[in-house]
């Protein structure tokens, strides 16, 4: 009986240690998601700032060779 006794207190003992690991190994995951979906926002944010740029860039320039093109069209005509 003193075994049985023995016994039932580990195995309680080792189910609530296999519960904590399951519940660190949670928390990791958890806070690696958290890691990744910043650093996807920070990735977007820059891709969407350089997006931008380039956007307002080639506008000026589209601008610049439309006159371009209408005073080398004006002149020869």
């Amino acid at each position: 009986m003193l075994t049985e006794n023995k016994f039932s207190k580990y195995l309680i003992y080792a189910i609530g240690e296999i519960v904590l690991v399951v519940i660190g190994i949670l928390i990791a995951l958890q806070i690696n998601n958290w890691n990744e979906t910043k650093q996807r926002s920070n990735q977007e944010k820059k891709v969407l700032l350089e997006l931008t740029t380039n956007l307002r860039k080639d506008s000026t320039d589209n601008v610049i060779n439309a006159k371009w093109y209408k005073e080398l069209r004006n002149r020869h005509i």
